[in-house]
């Protein structure tokens, strides 16, 4: 508790002074590697503050005065910023104090990051289907047994919840395994193959991280990385997700029209159905035929596991994976990665036959995942494939792609151009090197106009937007991603310190005060919208393991009861810790996957 100073209360002509409260100072929770920025946000007015950083005993170890930001849209508060960048002496304990209020305290040591990178990745076991989770891996509190088993999932036949009849299909699929996407149980190959190209660009980027025996896996001791272990388990599923040649099935077809009253009209109109040859599409999802409520442990799901229809966007992202597999795998698995192979081109040829087959939002019961414009999967999977096989096809269709040379931004689900262009930047592949070159400049320029955005918001990260949306968290750790290649390619210090700024965000250099990451820092994520994370509701389930992230505020699609209540907040307080709050604080594969990347590359 900040002392009470000795001025703070007087009594003046029979009237007391108020007590003021206390000045909240925000910064990373953890703490600072030696050599990186070190900075930290006070809430004040326009004179600038005197700040004291002292060490675990008390002692001063330097002074100085914030810098005046001024009033902040996004947090809704006057901000100044205090660096302390010089400071390099390793230590426990160091707290800044400015006007009497104290800091959380911190750490400045190397490795900071260390211990997140493996708890980020071991989240993917936590989230795996078919298979129990093992005490000795992960503790008792968290092991549980396996959900959905031997999971052989018919097609959805029935009406939807437009009223469209769909005909079910003449087969059913073992779709065993893979990871749940988020709080709910489905598991979408849409979602699935950002969260999985991540983890694998990682390995490409360093491949003897992680290796054998670095993470507790039940695979460990197999001779291949675990990182690599991890991965698989996704990679299988979504080869499982894959129809047989020369089936039949009836989709929505055609280009998406108009939109109307703000959404298009795929997802809100009933659908024209076209019959086509399915062979090599991969389904969206499989997932519950309706939602189950809150708790619910994967184990005890009563209901009926269905397929849903097969999409391009989906159909791409199995080829862009499954290509990416193969080029891995060659050298650790040359079987594996020949399915792989395979199983890319055959989805490429079916997504060619099928380029416009998109996701209907008419299900209950799991997320849509609805996308209308596929040329950016289109782009990532023609450049994954060709740099695995270096094919003149692919080459072709990345060189005809608009997105070869359109303006980068920091990827997501339904934006995954990047993600294609990152990989031809990097990987080996049939590129004059001037072309390789220009795509590396143009990450290069992404990362410059995302740094240009720290100088206006008092927080100083690299992101701004008029509304922060549905996990943002993840959007800004998927622009530190782009920021880290940056520094890859030119060892510029400034690239590095934006991916520190993001990383600081996450952990506690926000206006709530707040560490989205769980077990980590002084005020963690502890109650995240999650079927079997879920003790406010049931105290015999576990809170979140270490290294769970939260979506973080959201303040442009406030949907549940929760967030509705709060309509009207700074962007960056449009948060709650709370299991209800699917809107702002569900956690999801596509969100920690890049808070692992990024906290791998801050390891590095």
């Amino acid at each position: 508790m900040r002392p009470i100073l000795a001025v703070a209360v007087a009594l003046l002509a029979g009237s007391a002074v108020a007590i003021p409260p206390p000045l909240p100072i925000h910064l990373n929770q953890i703490g600072f590697t030696p050599g990186d920025t070190k900075t930290a946000i006070v809430w004040g007015g326009s004179a600038p503050l005197e700040w004291v950083l002292v060490d675990a005993g008390g002692r001063e170890v330097k002074r100085g005065k914030a810098r005046v930001f001024g009033p902040d849209a996004a947090s809704g508060a006057e901000v100044q910023r205090i660096d302390f960048s010089d400071v390099r002496l390793p230590g426990e304990g160091y707290r800044l104090v400015v006007g009497g209020s104290r800091s959380d305290p911190f750490a400045i040591r190397d490795g900071i990051y260390a211990s997140l990178a493996k708890d980020a990745l071991a989240f993917f076991y936590h989230q795996r289907a078919g298979v129990p989770i093992d005490a000795r891996l992960v503790g008792a509190a968290w092991a549980r047994p396996a959900g959905h088993p031997r999971e052989v999932a018919k097609c959805f036949a029935g009406r939807d919840e437009r009223g469209s009849e769909w005909p079910g299909c003449g087969y059913a699929l073992d779709v065993t395994g893979g990871w749940y996407d988020a709080g709910d149980h489905g598991k979408y190959v849409v979602n699935g193959g950002i969260s999985l190209w991540t983890l694998l660009n990682a390995h490409e980027r360093r491949p003897a991280a992680f290796g054998d025996g670095s993470l507790k896996l039940p695979a460990a001791g197999n001779r291949v990385g675990d990182l690599l272990d991890e991965a698989r388990f996704e990679m299988d599923f979504l080869l499982r997700m894959q129809i047989a040649d020369e089936v039949r099935a009836r989709v929505p077809a055609g280009a998406p029209k108009p939109a109307k009253a703000g959404k298009p009209a795929w997802e809100t109109e009933p659908a024209d159905f076209a019959d086509i040859d399915a062979g090599g599409m991969a389904h969206q999802k499989v997932a519950d035929r309706n939602w189950t409520g809150l708790p619910m442990p994967p184990q005890d799901d009563p209901e009926e596991r269905l397929l849903y229809p097969p999409t391009t966007a989906a159909t791409l992202n199995l080829a862009a994976t499954a290509a990416q597999c193969a080029r891995i795998w060659r050298e650790v698995d040359q079987a594996f990665a020949a399915r792989c192979r395979a199983a890319a081109e055959r989805a490429w040829r079916a997504a060619k036959r099928n380029p416009q087959i998109y996701a209907t939002n008419s299900f209950t019961g799991s997320g849509g995942y609805g996308d209308g414009d596929v040329s950016d999967e289109f782009y990532w999977a023609a450049a994954e494939l060709f740099a695995t096989t270096g094919a003149a096809e692919y080459r072709d269709a990345v060189l005809q792609s608009p997105h070869f040379h359109t303006e980068l931004r920091e990827p997501g689900w339904p934006s995954t151009a990047t993600l294609g262009t990152i990989t031809l930047a990097t990987a080996r592949n049939g590129l004059p090197k001037a072309e390789v070159d220009r795509l590396r400049s143009a990450i290069v320029a992404a990362a410059d106009r995302f740094l240009a955005d720290e100088k206006d918001n008092g927080y100083g990260i690299p992101y701004v937007a008029s509304g922060y949306p549905w996990g943002s968290n993840s959007s800004l750790l998927n622009r530190a991603m782009l920021l880290g290649l940056a520094h890859d390619f030119t060892g510029v210090a400034k690239y590095r310190a934006g991916v520190v700024a993001a990383m600081d965000y996450v952990l506690g250099r926000n206006p709530l005060g707040q560490s989205y990451v769980s077990g980590y820092g002084a005020r963690p994520l502890m109650h995240p919208h999650h079927r079997f994370w879920a003790p406010s509701l049931d105290p015999k389930l576990p809170g979140p393991p270490p290294g769970v992230l939260s979506g973080g505020p959201n303040s442009t699609a406030m949907s549940d009861d929760v967030a509705k209540k709060m309509r009207g907040c700074a962007p960056q307080r449009c948060w709650v810790d709370d299991i209800h709050a699917y809107s702002m604080n569900e956690v999801a594969i596509n969100w920690n996957a890049p808070l692992f990347w990024v906290a791998a590359w801050l390891d590095s």
